[in-house]
Formats: structure tokens, C-alpha cells, sequence
């Protein structure tokens, strides 16, 4: 007897594949069209199989929030995707970037939750009692799709191209700093390749924050307790590959880096 799989269950598959080979697959918008409610439900489907095989989901991350990624991709609205705990690494850790396909790498305000964000409405204030700490991050976003040609349903399905994260040693309290006016400065290898404030992420990352509580409740998966949220880029994101090194500073929280170790999957 043949099994009937729907086009959610081969965009699944597909990305899977291409997430177990290290080989990049074709877009998926030819299975679900440009339909962001089927791309989540893509998204779900991978996050289940790997939660399934033993991961733990540890947080979320907010993508698009800069004005001109949305425009060149056609969307009016941000995107977010889930992190898991395989994908976290310690401050200064050197990255298997044979885990990686297409990498990118990117400095963001990363919130840590101290309540749940269960019930709404949500503005900037609302959230912000809900911060428990904030620290600066690295976020390496990671295309499965071949050649990052990816529209709002790809990247979505992709989960939302997440890859790998880092979080700074130290992190502190809201009331040190001003999500919305920090200062970022990264660097490759020594050399200055991004820069950007706080206002990039939505105008306020913790408008930000209040995105995407607002849709993570909408879509019946509310953020809680614990949870890391990557609240998006303040600057350009810059491609990296094997025996590069990373660093960023965010006014107010300090510095994270990376190496990226290995050869390339």
C-alpha cells in the first residue's frame, strides 16, 4: 500500500534532507505557494521530528525585522523561527561548520524571560516586565535552500533559516541598558564588517519582543519562562566559512565571539 504525503510532508522531507546531507535543496514554494500558514506548519513538522530524536526547545528567533530584507523579499511582517538546545554554544566556542551549509553570521539584543508571555495584548512595556536578562548574541543563520533564493514561505519553512547561536558570558538586567539605542560594532577576522543600533530590530528590539509574543500566542505556542529570544540583526549580515573568527560589540553588554572550525560540510 502506497502512503499519501501532503506537500507540507514533502517540504518537510525535503528540508530534512537537505539539513541531513549538507546538500542545499530547492526552494518549496512550489509545495506550499507563498502561504505563511503552511510554511509554519512546515516549520512545526521539523522542530517536531527533532524534538522527536531529542532536542529541547530553548527559545525562539525573530528574522526580517530590517525594513530593507522585507522589502527585497516581498513581506510586510517579520518571521520568527524556534531554537533549539543543539544549536546554542558557549561564548567564544569554536562552531563545527560542518554542521552548516550556506552560514551567516549576525549580532543581536538576545532576551532571557523571566515570566511567561501567555496572556495578551502585548506592547513594549508588558514585555519588558517580563525580561529577566539581556545579553549580546551571535546568530548564524543557515539557508537549507540552495542559494538562499528564498521567498517569505521558504525561509518560514526553513525555520525561519536558523542555524546556530552564541550568547555572551555575561549578561545583565533590563535597566542596564536601552534595547533601542545600543551601539553594535562586528568584526571578521579583525576587520570591521558590520555596524548598527539597536533601532534596527523593528525600530526597538523590544518591539520586537512584542511581535513576536503576539504571533507565538496566535499560533497556540506562547513564549514562557526561560526562554531565549534572538530579537533580530542590528546591521548587515556578513557570510563566514572555515578559520574565521567573529566578534561584536553592543554598547552597554559587552562582546561575544566565534571561530568557525573544520572544513566546509
Amino acid at each position: 500500500m502506497t502512503t499519501r504525503t501532503t506537500p507540507l510532508d514533502q517540504a518537510a522531507s525535503r528540508l530534512a534532507a537537505a539539513a541531513h546531507s549538507g546538500v542545499p535543496c530547492p526552494p518549496v514554494r512550489d509545495l506550499i505557494g507563498n502561504d505563511g500558514a503552511a510554511a509554519y506548519a512546515v516549520q512545526q513538522q521539523g522542530i517536531a521530528a527533532r524534538t522527536a530524536a531529542g532536542a529541547r526547545v530553548v527559545g525562539r528567533k525573530i528574522g526580517l525585522t530590517s525594513p530593507v530584507v522585507r522589502q527585497q523579499l516581498g513581506v510586510d511582517q517579520p518571521d520568527f523561527g524556534v531554537l533549539l538546545d543543539d544549536m546554542r554554544y558557549q561564548d567564544g566556542a569554536a562552531l563545527p561548520i560542518g554542521r552548516l551549509l550556506q552560514p551567516r553570521v549576525e549580532a543581536e539584543v538576545a532576551f532571557v524571560l523571566g515570566a511567561d508571555l501567555a496572556q495578551g495584548p502585548f506592547d513594549v512595556a508588558t514585555v519588558a516586565a517580563a525580561v529577566d536578562r539581556v545579553v549580546a548574541s551571535l546568530e548564524i543563520v543557515d539557508s537549507r535552500i540552495a542559494n538562499w533564493d528564498i521567498t517569505f514561505a521558504d525561509t518560514v519553512a526553513d525555520n525561519a533559516s536558523a542555524g546556530l547561536f552564541v550568547l555572551a558570558a555575561q549578561d545583565f538586567p533590563l535597566d542596564a541598558v536601552v534595547p533601542r539605542e545600543v551601539e553594535m560594532t562586528m568584526s571578521l577576522n579583525g576587520e570591521v564588517v558590520s555596524t548598527g543600533t539597536g533601532a534596527a530590530s523593528l525600530g526597538d528590539p523590544l518591539a520586537a519582543l512584542a511581535w513576536l509574543a503576539t504571533t507565538a500566542l496566535e499560533l497556540g505556542t506562547p513564549l514562557a519562562t526561560g526562554d531565549v529570544v534572538l530579537s533580530g540583526a542590528l546591521g548587515p549580515v556578513v557570510p563566514v566559512q572555515a578559520g574565521d573568527r567573529v566578534e561584536a560589540t553592543i554598547t552597554g553588554l559587552g562582546t561575544v565571539s566565534a571561530s568557525f572550525a573544520g572544513e566546509p560540510a
